[in-house]
């Protein structure tokens, strides 16, 4: 079913040539990996994390373009996608879903029975956010549970335990904070999208979406801040927090005009604010 010839749309397909929703993903999870670790991670399970914050990501592309294939003709930003124009066919698409998710499963299995439980539940949120939009105004939640699900694996694999409180409220944090910027994302193309009929936080959010951006970014640096105070941290952490706020404060002003080009800018800036509390937090372990 997949084709050697294809190869370079199946690679445009899964977004390798834009890896920021690869970044937007690794950085919860190396969250959840240090404070589950108490400083660095299992060499194997840091691996088999980052291989599989890879694949899944890449397997929620394939099948988020299959779920949108006709929707994405009506929207100047992805009507020319490979699935979309043609290029590889949706059977395709669903065969390099399949595929990637089966590698990443492969790699669960090296670890302990119940970080593969909370794995099965990991494939079923990713498999389902992409046809969200049709039925309720908050995918960007869905997403963020998908996102945020490797916090809760991550405890499990390095303590081979139920995950802990400190676990679940890291989990809601990086929830807020990815409904935020896919809210962000989600302004980029809200024209079309309201032309089109599906839904979003921020159509739902409408004028007050900027305002609510902020409320859920505070509540993401104070949950966090609540986790490292949980965790005993010091200053290192607590450090990279004001500055990730800042870049939280930065977005305000990017987003202010509601300008689909500042709101994409935004959305990419979420990048550096995720990379600063994770070295924050591998840094504030390193020293102590």
């Amino acid at each position: 079913m997949l084709k050697l010839a294809n190869f370079k749309y199946y690679a445009e397909l899964i977004r390798l040539n834009r890896p920021i929703g690869i970044y937007l993903l690794l950085w919860p999870t190396l969250w959840g990996l240090w404070f589950a670790a108490q400083g660095i991670p299992d060499f194997k399970i840091l691996i088999i994390f980052v291989l599989g914050v890879v694949l899944m990501r890449s397997a929620g592309c394939a099948i988020n373009d299959y779920a949108d294939r006709d929707i994405d003709l009506l929207v100047a930003r992805t009507k020319d996608r490979p699935l979309t124009s043609g290029k590889i066919s949706a059977k395709e698409a669903l065969a390099v879903f399949a595929v990637l998710s089966l590698i990443a499963f492969f790699l669960v299995l090296q670890l302990n029975r119940n970080t593969i439980l909370l794995s099965v539940v990991a494939v079923i949120l990713a498999a389902s956010y992409p046809f969200m939009k049709r039925y309720h105004y908050f995918p960007q939640v869905h997403l963020g549970a998908a996102f945020a699900w490797a916090i809760p694996m991550a405890y499990t694999a390095m303590n081979k335990e139920p995950p802990p409180l400190d676990a679940w409220l890291l989990f809601f944090a990086a929830l807020l904070w990815t409904t935020a910027y896919d809210t962000q994302y989600g302004m980029v193309d809200i024209e079309d999208d309201l032309k089109i009929g599906v839904k979003s936080t921020a159509i739902f959010f409408g004028k007050n979406d900027t305002f609510i951006i902020g409320i859920l970014h505070l509540l993401t640096l104070m949950i966090i801040t609540i986790v490292g105070i949980m965790n005993d941290r010091g200053s290192i952490f607590y450090i990279s927090i004001l500055i990730a706020s800042g870049f939280a404060i930065y977005q305000q002003f990017l987003t202010q005009n509601k300008e689909p080009q500042k709101c994409l800018q935004a959305f990419l800036n979420n990048n550096w604010l995720g990379m600063i509390i994770f070295i924050g937090i591998a840094m504030d372990y390193f020293v102590q």
